[in-house]
């Protein structure tokens, strides 16, 4: 049986130096434990083919599809801001690439697929929790309506994998508008290889940015592309209570996307110097940081174009500033404008920042969760007795800051039943709960038991949704349930 994927393959046509050429390590049983259906669909791909024993060992990287190209992309990076020449896909390999129904260019990736060249001494292969948890924070980000990697399938290999202890082996199936990182520019500019950034950042726009082509400064309007996508990522992930847990610039992508879930967390009680990677000891990740860091990782890829923009070193650097200077207002706009839609509140007036700041501060003060205060906040808007005060362990400090809220929702034209849908569009009931994700893992693990794994897909699918039958999922964790840090699994 022949499996085709249509695939058009553009980076591995790019000079040797970008990639290394290397197939997948074939694994020995490998089982099919999840397929997205729709987005094989969406990406031209026959979901009964990839569920075949054939398919799964394609998924597995057992075998390869007819048309692959597969290679490990170089790149580098600065991981919790120490800068290292040399990273890579060391257990990841590219197969290719193919224009899904919309037209657009998605990477089909393995993630655990053995060895590459990349490796650093690593197995190359991914453990089964790691591979369950981004499968599930990756598609739960999508249904969110924010810009993510997705995940095809995940695959247990039949071989276990040594960490701390033995433990079951995984592949997943990564799908991305591309890989391309502002760790890979860095990997050419380190080298002095002022074509390779050349090369890239062409590649890029024409992949990416492609009303940039006929720009007349064609790289710095990249640059402020890629500025303005970062800043619009952050302010969403900020909006839902994410945090990504490791903001290297290897883990930054050029295209907008949220990518590498590694220690990532949703806030369960507001905080916003929540940190859950067992990794970041110092809070460079934390919630609250993570915009900061955001324009520190993009100041590192203007250092990466400087030769592009200009023979002149002090203009150069000049213009980059500039354009970096558009960063903190691009997120200020985006974050700003998102809580206010997330309070109601559908037109700016003067006052607005400072009455969702004390609701925040109110909330960090209160450990008042972070998900549920906002939807609940869409019933108190339409229903005085509205349980929300119940979040917060004073519940007076709600009611002296909804008193002033409810005032200036007075000054809205929305009925009350308008304004609690549209608050219900933007507030999600249901995210992916730390607890709930360990759960899942931990059935799956030790139980070979995928059913709260799929409950947990089935849910997250429709975040915006009341779903009744579901309700204890929107529920904080217990005491004894939480969550306190998260491990990269790598």
């Amino acid at each position: 049986m022949t499996i085709h994927f249509p695939f058009q393959n553009t980076y591995s046509a790019l000079p040797a130096n970008f990639f290394a050429r290397v197939a997948p390590t074939p694994v020995a049983s490998p089982r099919l434990i999840k397929l997205n259906r729709p987005l094989a669909l969406q990406l031209g791909l026959d979901p009964d083919l990839l569920s075949t024993p054939e398919g799964t060992e394609i998924l597995a990287g057992k075998r390869l599809p007819d048309g692959a190209d597969p290679i490990a992309m170089a790149y580098a990076g600065h991981q919790f801001g120490h800068f290292v020449p040399q990273l890579g896909d060391g257990r990841a390999i590219l197969l290719g690439e193919v224009v899904d129904r919309d037209g657009v260019r998605r990477d089909i990736q393995l993630k655990g697929s053995g060895p590459t060249p990349f490796s650093r001494r690593g197995d190359g292969r991914a453990a089964l929790g790691p591979v369950l948890r981004e499968y599930i924070v990756s598609e739960a980000m999508f249904a969110l309506g924010i810009p993510t990697t997705r995940s095809l399938a995940a695959v247990v290999t039949g071989e276990p994998v040594m960490r701390e202890t033995a433990l079951p082996g995984a592949v997943l199936t990564r799908i991305a508008s591309s890989h391309i990182r502002v760790g890979t520019f860095q990997f050419f500019a380190a080298r002095g290889d002022t074509d390779g950034v050349r090369a890239l950042a062409d590649h890029v726009i024409a992949r990416h940015y492609p009303e940039l082509k006929g720009a007349e400064r064609p790289y710095h309007a990249l640059l402020a592309g890629v500025v303005a996508r970062q800043a619009d990522l952050i302010a969403r992930w900020l909006l839902v209570g994410f945090i990504h847990g490791v903001m290297n610039t290897d883990n930054t992508s050029i295209s907008g996307e949220t990518i590498d879930y590694g220690p990532c967390a949703f806030l369960d009680a507001y905080n916003p110097a929540q940190v859950f990677s067992s990794i970041d000891e110092m809070g460079r990740y934390a919630y609250a940081n993570q915009p900061r860091i955001g324009l520190w990782n993009l100041t590192r890829l203007a250092e990466c174009l400087l030769p592009l923009f200009s023979d002149d070193k002090e203009k150069a650097i000049e213009q980059a500033q500039e354009i970096l200077g558009e960063f903190p207002q691009a997120f200020t706009v985006a974050y700003n404008s998102g809580l206010r839609r997330k309070v109601g509140l559908f037109t700016a007036r003067d006052g607005d920042e400072a009455l969702i700041q004390d609701l925040l501060d109110a909330m960090a003060k209160n450990e008042a969760d972070f998900t549920l205060t906002f939807r609940q906040l869409g019933e108190a808007a339409a229903d005085e007795a509205a349980d929300v005060r119940a979040q917060f362990t004073d519940p007076a400090a709600f009611d002296e800051w909804a008193g002033r809220w409810r005032q200036r929702l007075a000054l809205e034209p929305q009925s009350a039943a308008e304004r609690k849908a549209a608050m219900h569009a933007v507030n999600p009931a249901f995210i992916p709960r730390n607890h709930r994700i360990e759960a899942a893992i931990f059935a799956a693990v030790n139980q070979d038991d995928y059913a709260p794994f799929e409950e947990l897909l089935t849910v997250l699918a429709k975040p915006y949704q009341d779903q009744p039958q579901y309700a204890a999922y929107a529920d904080p964790p217990l005491p004894e349930q939480r969550v306190t840090q998260t491990f990269c699994g790598t």
